[in-house]
């Protein structure tokens, strides 16, 4: 029964669609997250957001409560207090939850700099209808369908636009990149750093572009582990953007820690916390999104290090990496409360809207209610995949970056590294890959860092530029840190939809 339910909400996931009056339907991938990432008209935005939550979340209220019910009856047999308690036991940490607490504390000042700066753009964009400047940023507008990740309006606040663009997917279009020459490209990352090649089965087993028989597939990208030491696969609707170039090395991360633990007794076949593998293809991205990389695989003409080019970039990646941070810490807050009773059914949207309003500062750009199922919107709740393993993953890459870098013998800021044919540095990450969950992650992350616990104080030090830059800008213009006006609301447009 847990296994059709999980099924069942799986299948509501991967087949929702969108439908507009003229009969044309919209699926998630490609169609509604273009529009969520290249629409500027408040409205489409609106349609498509509204659409979506809709179509995906709405139809799934009823399984979700009936699967909480039936996963904590069965974890309540193995002796857990309920689903949430054992998800935190993987982190074999008493303190995790408060650990967690005093690291988003810590990162809290330079998100709230950055939401403010983003608004102000929006506000310049949108006007003071749409936007209000002591209120927290309608959900539509940041260029994702769960507000999750900014990078997509990067084009609205520049900070020099005169320098470089950063953002390569034209040029990846315009030079003929395809899904393959994406995975091949990653793969090469890798081997650069005496890591492994991909067996000929990924090559011939995995899929890597939507099909286009007909057949309807859960679009959402994943990597695979077939516990028979030679099987690897990862499933990804591939599409031709700079974005998507990083999600191939997140994939690819976790198919190379498959590889080199593959010799690991079964039980130790995994990461040495959920975190760790999460960060490792991350890891990769930090070295290949920078400008020098871009223009060493023929990405960018010219890389300049002066002061401005790095403004631009550290802007570009903190829209990527501050900005999902209170969504990665809130996603599993929301989860917890629902396994433990906190959170009624009755409460579940109520409870979503108020955590993402709380650590986000967005809001819901149209009203919802108990109908309404958002968190369902998101793949990872009828997904049944933990989510908190994202916000120790963002905490744990940059503490990785800056180990491998100092590996590497890299001089100057590390936001500026790049790891790429450092054998140095894959000798060091390959015996952390190696030896799977054979250790406690402490005693691993000490063997690579020197410590034994997240720290975010590395992450503070790569954005530190743009964090004093940030706090500049909102200074000139006055800006109110935080929403207090807390309740506020957007219209909606006359005559929505467009």
């Amino acid at each position: 029964q847990y296994n059709t339910i999980l099924s069942n909400m799986d299948k509501i996931y991967s087949t929702a669609k969108v439908c507009l009056d003229n009969g044309t339907c919209w699926e998630l991938e490609p169609d509604i997250s273009d529009i969520m990432a290249t629409s500027r008209s408040y409205k489409k935005l609106l349609y498509a957001w509204e659409g979506w939550h809709n179509a995906a979340g709405n139809p799934l209220r009823a399984s979700y409560e009936e699967f909480v019910k039936l996963s904590n009856e069965a974890y309540q047999m193995d002796g857990f207090e309920d689903t949430g308690s054992y998800w935190r036991s993987w982190y074999d940490s008493a303190s995790f939850e408060d650990d967690l607490e005093h690291l988003y504390n810590q990162l809290e000042p330079v998100y709230l700099n950055l939401h403010a700066f983003v608004r102000r753009k929006l506000y310049d964009r949108y006007g003071s209808k749409y936007i209000n400047l002591k209120g927290p940023i309608p959900a539509h507008l940041l260029g994702n369908m769960w507000a999750q990740q900014w990078n997509n309006i990067y084009d609205l606040m520049v900070p020099y636009p005169e320098k470089p663009n950063l953002d390569v997917t034209s040029t990846m279009v315009q030079q003929g990149w395809n899904a393959t020459h994406m995975f091949r490209v990653s793969e090469e990352f890798f081997t650069s750093l005496g890591l492994l090649e991909m067996p000929p089965e990924f090559w011939s087993k995995s899929m890597l572009e939507k099909p286009t028989d007909g057949r309807e597939v859960v679009c959402h990208a994943s990597a695979w582990d077939f516990y028979n030491r030679k099987d690897f696969r990862i499933k990804q609707c591939t599409t031709v953007t700079m974005e998507q170039l990083f999600t191939v090395h997140h994939e690819m991360g976790h198919v190379q820690y498959y590889l080199q633990y593959k010799d690991q007794p079964v039980s130790f076949r995994s990461g040495a916390n959920p975190g760790f593998h999460e960060a490792i293809g991350d890891v990769m991205s930090l070295s290949v999104s920078t400008p020098s990389h871009l223009k060493k695989i023929g990405l960018l003409s010219s890389a300049t290090e002066d002061e401005e080019s790095n403004i631009n970039y550290l802007l570009k990646m903190a829209l990527e990496k501050i900005a999902f941070l209170p969504f990665g810490y809130l996603i599993d807050q929301w989860r917890w409360n629902v396994f433990n009773g906190r959170t009624p059914p009755s409460r579940y949207n109520y409870d979503w809207w108020y955590l993402r309003t709380k650590y986000q500062g967005i809001c819901a750009p149209v009203s919802r209610n108990e109908s309404n199922f958002d968190p369902g919107a998101k793949y990872h709740i009828p997904g049944n995949t933990p989510y908190i393993r994202y916000f120790v993953s963002f905490i744990l890459q940059f503490q990785f970056h800056k180990a491998l870098c100092q590996a590497a013998n890299h001089n100057g800021p590390v936001h500026t590294c790049d790891i790429y044919m450092s054998k140095e540095a894959g000798a060091k990450l390959s015996e952390v890959l190696k030896a799977g969950s054979s250790k406690s992650w402490q005693e691993i992350l000490f063997n690579l860092t020197g410590t034994d616990k997240m720290d975010a104080g590395p992450l503070l030090e790569y954005f530190s530029p743009v964090t004093k830059w940030l706090q500049e800008q909102n200074n000139k213009t006055n800006e109110v840190l935080g929403w207090p006006e807390f309740d506020w609301r957007p219209p909606i447009p006359e005559g929505y939809p467009e």
